[in-house]
């Protein structure tokens, strides 16, 4: 490795790009946090699923990007140059080629360079290992020199343990002070209750409980859905789509409702310790969060003081019912002191360094 900071090469689904990849800020509060403690990393992402065509970020002065398109060829080249880095970095989830991806970064490892697996869907990822014996992921788990998850705790990591993997570490979400701030509220976000997540296969059951089950039982109050994948999704008459929010109005959108709602995909409610990325955006914002209940809360967030917890959707509409604009300011300015105090990127960047160079136990960091 480099004698300064660390030169990393990352593969990922996009750094310029959230349309459609809930990874990304998370991606951006790392690596800014890892550039500002002198490392350099270069995110090589492809050119798919629409995101060139839907980006938010322009090109960063913490971060090299790198598009290249979503042929075998042109990862290959991108692989090529990553040999040169001290640190080559294989997220799931990219989307395009990932098996050519993370046999080839596996087979990287060595002459002094580390090659890491970092799930950002340590859930999903593990469910489909563990239910295919035939996965490639499954062989290639022990050829990394350590597997970094996007959070899970306990069950996630001796899962991946079982598999065979030499360690595994949780780094969960966090929040970038400079972009998760309080914003002056916007008229076209004003609703009752909010909530911001992508139709996927395994979080729409939980929506349509936590979300719309709580709608239908206050049909007088004003519900706000944003994200992308809705539009033909039936909705109670006082729930309001917005589509895709792009990453500039997370911080309106979060502070102008009364509440914002977290909901959990089903595989990280399943596993616990997962709290979501948007968790800590809108504790930033000094959002009042009300949130499905899943192991680990209170590691996070103080219930009922930090983070107002819900088993269901009837509890959700009861939470809801009982909240005035005094109790959710200051429960959403409780939610931001702690996250400031404790669930900053810069925090979460130290224990990445403390990971990838040995200077420190991953343990006494993430604590």
């Amino acid at each position: 490795m480099s004698g300064a900071g660390l030169r990393i090469a990352f593969f990922g689904s996009s750094l310029v790009s959230a349309y459609w990849n809930g990874a990304a800020t998370y991606y951006r509060g790392i690596i800014k946090a890892l550039h500002a403690r002198g490392h350099r990393v270069t995110f090589f992402e492809p050119d798919a699923y629409q995101r060139q065509q839907h980006r938010d970020l322009a090109a960063p002065d913490w971060a090299s990007s790198v598009v290249y398109d979503p042929t075998e060829a042109a990862a290959l080249a991108c692989l090529e140059r990553a040999a040169r880095f001290d640190v080559v970095i294989k997220a799931s989830g990219v989307g395009v080629l990932d098996d050519l991806l993370e046999r080839e970064v596996a087979r990287l490892s060595g002459s002094g360079r580390q090659v890491v697996y970092w799930d950002v869907d340590a859930p999903a990822t593990l469910e489909r290992m563990q239910g295919d014996l035939a996965d490639p992921l499954r062989a290639l788990v022990p050829a990394f020199d350590i597997v970094l998850t996007y959070g899970g705790g306990p069950p996630v990591v001796e899962a991946y343990q079982a598999l065979g993997a030499r360690d595994c570490v949780p780094v969960y979400n966090g929040l970038d002070p400079e972009s998760h701030r309080p914003a002056r509220p916007e008229s076209h976000w004003q609703a009752d209750l909010s909530f911001l997540g992508n139709r996927l296969p395994d979080r729409e059951a939980r929506v349509e409980e936590f979300f719309l089950g709580a709608a239908r039982r206050l049909p007088e109050r004003a519900f706000l859905l944003g994200g992308s994948g809705w539009e033909d999704k039936p909705l109670p008459a006082n729930v309001r789509y917005a589509g895709h929010v792009y990453t500039g109005d997370h911080n309106a959108f979060n502070c102008t409702p009364l509440a914002v709602l977290n909901v959990s995909r089903e595989g990280m409610a399943r596993f616990g310790f997962s709290p979501a990325t948007r968790v800590f955006e809108a504790a930033g914002a000094g959002a009042c969060i009300i949130s499905d209940a899943w192991a680990g809360m209170d590691l996070f967030f103080e219930p009922a003081k930090e983070i107002l917890a819900a088993a269901d959707g009837e509890e959700v509409a009861s939470v809801l019912a009982g909240l005035d604009r005094g109790r959710a300011r200051q429960i959403g300015e409780m939610a931001r002191r702690r996250a400031l105090a404790h669930h900053t990127y810069q925090r979460r960047a130290q224990l990445v360094e403390a990971v990838l160079t040995g200077s420190g136990s991953p343990g006494s960091a993430a604590a």
